[in-house]
């Protein structure tokens, strides 16, 4: 089972920033979970929220910025002083680090609040002109931006994100063009896993912070689950 660094090891660093990557890294995560939104000139950042209000400094959409105005605002000051001057962060930059590191990626694309239009085409050409292709896993709540990106490739994996139980799931990814389906923790013992699991279609479990839960995840033959620890699940679940 693939352990997943949730924004970067971000119970110990800022999250979604260049520390919290590294020290997942540090820590031995096989994987990094990030989110990306898009700039007002169209550049893909990585950040949670559609505001910038919670994770930095200033106030306001991320869609309303340049690329080069996010950048001025401290995305680490309200973690700790010692990551006093973070900056956000482009998915290009993040690419140009993780290149040379035996990581897989797993992209959210934050779609289903704003739809950024060209967002998917634009992370897809990063990750081609990056060679990240079978390293990397999109995955969004929006069903249509799944369908997108798999409408501009046909070998990216794609996995939708859902909190909720959903009938014949196997004919629902299908429609969607999805490889693969995040689920949320509390439906690891539904029906709809049993239907995962009885067409061997690989499932990934979020957010797993409690040891138990994480070897829950193990017995259920999950592929993989997302922790803001991944030191501690990588040593427990092992």
């Amino acid at each position: 089972m693939k352990i997943f660094a949730h924004r970067g090891a971000s119970r110990y660093a800022p999250e979604n920033t260049l520390p919290a990557f590294e020290l997942a890294y540090e820590l031995g995560a096989d994987g990094i979970e990030l989110d990306v939104q898009l700039t007002k000139d169209l550049v893909p950042v990585i950040i949670h929220d559609e505001n910038i209000r919670r994770t930095t400094n200033g106030t306001g959409f991320v869609q309303n910025y340049t690329l080069e105005e996010l950048q001025e605002f401290d995305a680490g000051y309200w973690f700790s002083k010692h990551y006093l001057h973070t900056p956000i962060m482009s998915l290009k930059e993040f690419f140009q680090w993780v290149q040379d590191k035996d990581l897989l990626v797993n992209i959210e694309l934050k779609t289903n609040v704003i739809e950024y239009p060209t967002i998917e085409r634009r992370v897809m050409d990063l990750i081609l002109e990056y060679n990240m292709i079978h390293r990397t896993i999109i995955s969004s709540f929006n069903p249509y931006t799944i369908q997108r990106v798999r409408d501009l490739n046909s070998d990216i994996e794609l996995a939708w994100l859902t909190k909720i139980q959903v009938r014949k799931i196997d004919q629902y990814l299908k429609e969607l063009g999805a490889n693969t389906i995040h689920i949320k923790s509390r439906l690891l013992s539904s029906k709809m896993v049993k239907c995962l699991l009885d067409q061997q279609i690989p499932f990934r479990v979020y957010t797993v912070n409690r040891v138990s839960l994480g070897r829950k995840c193990v017995t259920m033959e999950a592929d993989g689950l997302f922790t803001d620890i991944p030191d501690i699940m990588k040593v427990k679940t092992q």
